[in-house]
């Protein structure tokens, strides 16, 4: 654990002490006419009662209902005692369009399920008791980015119920009038320092920033940076004369995290304190290699759509998000694909601190068209931004199997979006690989990755076994989809079979894998080895992301069942991982 650590914080990143958690219960009423504007609901209101940040559709949230609802509304009471500086309040996510009010007085809107917001609402408060209302409106359209969840009544394929309203955690920060907004954090492993770039919300005449780093304990590096703009980067040299190897890198073998601590001065008063932590490691590309600290790195994925059976996407507690982790890592899998979902900070955090790599990837939507393009562009950059720190997170996956832009073979205005959104990222984040659209029909992408779910080995290796073929001539994945959009081809690029496996066992619960069901658990091992055993045999392969963690609705094709109960021997799955 880093220095700054504090037990279900939402934003482990970025820590500070003074703040309060607002979830629990709140009073909870569904709004299906849309008249709670005309009713003044937004001054507060009782009625139902629901356990937050878990949605109406979760057994966890007390109400269980999984009809869609496109409108609800939240309300509660808090105390606040003091009001000297300003407060902020936080979601970390919350589906779709959000609007908040302070004692009646509207504090803001934002619009997007899937990224953190926050309102300034100290102008709002008074002292004492406080009223915070939340109205939540989340409609069927496939124009906005959904990811998994579903857009009709009922569960189809691999889509399950509909997320509404707050998800993620809900909490009150209180802060100085002038603090830091966020600093982008890059490891610059070849020059063994951090590039640090300061945002200030505000600035006084005599301002400045203080960062001091710290590696168990031990202060590696101080600096002040005067403050002449609200945004400034600076760099400070890691090497230091009292550690062995001069720096501390970070890897899955050796997770080294340093603290750091930043102080915000206004003419030489303290007004900010903020605590995090960042991790020195390089994700490159050489040829057809990923490189991790200039070294090559076989991946071994696994498709992680975090899932649970009685609070859906959001996860019960920080300790079901680490048990996740832990569980992966003792199936002998070095990262995760986390699919169709921003996951729970304290997730990326958790991965931070245990070593395990992480694809992050955008939510898709499933209409195209200019709204579809601005609402996932919006999104994608906070998603992008949001994320930018953590050294787990190893590679950026805005589009999947097409979704969303489902003419991109032949259509050029869908390879256009793709090929912008590739740029757009590499504007924010020049360091990670990013894969234009996972599976299959690659636009211009770092990594091409490729999906195939037939289960006899023998078949699969054929499939793959003509690498010219894959990556120059004939389709090799599911559905008969080629690997590249017309105009585009291969360039020489890493390669992955980023989606296979799959396997579910006969009379484990109704729902469905891919292909035929093996009998019992030595045929989930027995598959398991073979299929991955003939991706080994690909010398022109250099990563897995085996289908999946767990069981999740009516998808019942993982190695671990709903409640995380192994179905499988783990130390044979993890034996066949160490093959190479």
């Amino acid at each position: 654990m880093t220095k700054c650590y504090i037990p279900n914080y939402p934003r482990p990143q970025f820590v500070r002490n003074n703040w309060i958690d607002l979830c629990g219960k709140w009073n909870f009423r569904f709004d299906d006419s849309k008249e709670g504007f005309e009713k003044g609901w937004f001054a507060g209101f009782e009625d139902k009662e629901i356990l937050v940040p878990f949605t109406y559709e979760t057994k966890m949230s007390g109400i269980n209902v999984e009809e869609h609802h496109d409108c609800v509304w939240y309300s509660r009471s808090f105390d606040v005692e003091d009001i000297s500086g300003d407060v902020l309040l936080h979601f970390e996510g919350s589906d779709y369009i959000t609007t908040a009010w302070i004692n009646g007085q509207r504090a803001g809107s934002h619009t997007g399920g899937y990224s953190r917001f926050s309102f300034s609402i100290g102008d709002y408060l008074k002292s004492g008791e406080n009223t915070l209302t939340v109205r939540c409106e989340d409609n069927k359209d496939k124009r906005k980015p959904r990811g998994k969840q579903r857009w009709i009544n009922n569960n189809f394929g691999c889509w399950y119920v509909q997320t509404t309203g707050i998800w993620k955690q809900v909490w009150l920060e209180s802060v100085s009038p002038i603090r830091l907004e966020n600093v982008k954090m890059t490891p610059d492993y070849d020059n063994s320092a951090v590039l640090l770039n300061y945002s200030l919300n505000n600035l006084s005449k005599d301002c400045a920033v203080e960062a001091v780093v710290s590696f168990n304990g031990e202060v590696v590096a101080q600096q002040t940076t005067y403050m002449n703009m609200v945004t400034k980067t600076t760099s400070i040299d890691l090497v230091s004369g009292n550690m062995e190897w001069d720096v501390q890198l970070w890897s899955p073998a050796q997770p080294n995290l340093y603290d750091i601590e930043f102080k915000v001065l206004d003419s030489g008063k303290v007004v900010d304190t903020v605590g995090s932590y960042f991790g020195l490691r390089k994700i490159s590309i050489h040829g057809d290699k990923v490189l991790l600290n200039n070294t090559p790195i076989y991946q071994k994925l696994i498709l992680d759509q975090g899932y649970w059976p009685d609070s859906a996407l959001t996860p019960p507690s920080e300790d079901a998000l680490v048990e996740d982790i832990d569980k992966i890592m003792k199936l002998g899998f070095n990262g995760l694909r986390k699919h169709q979902k921003t996951e729970d900070e304290r997730f990326a955090y958790w991965c931070d601190v245990k070593g395990l790599l992480m694809w992050c990837e955008a939510p898709s939507y499933y209409t195209y068209d200019d709204l579809a393009v601005e609402q996932f562009t919006n999104e994608w950059i906070s998603i992008v931004k949001q994320n930018y720190n953590h050294p787990s997170i190893v590679t950026w996956t805005p589009f999947n199997e097409s979704w969303g832009v489902s003419r991109i073979k032949e259509n050029k205005k869908q390879q256009d979006f793709t090929v912008g959104i590739y740029h757009i990222t590499k504007a924010i984040d020049d360091m990670r690989p990013v894969i234009t659209n996972d599976g299959w029909e690659h636009t211009c992408s770092d990594i091409i990755t490729l999906h195939n779910y037939e289960q006899d080995a023998e078949k699969f290796k054929k499939v793959f076994e003509d690498e010219g073929k894959v990556l120059y001539e004939d389709p090799a994945m599911i559905d008969s989809r080629f690997t590249f959009a017309d105009g585009w081809e291969y360039q020489g690029q890493p390669v992955i079979i980023s989606e296979y496996g799959g396997i579910a066992i006969a009379g484990r619960g109704e729902g469905w894998g891919y292909g035929n069901r093996v009998a019992d658990e030595k045929g989930l091992i027995e598959r398991y080895v073979a299929l991955t055993k003939a991706i080994f045999d690909l010398d022109y392969v250099c990563g897995f992301c085996y289908t999946q963690v767990s069981d999740v609705e009516q998808e019942v094709n993982g190695l671990l069942d709903p409640e995380r109960n192994f179905k499988c021997d783990e130390a044979a799955i993890c034996e066949a991982n160490s093959l190479r």
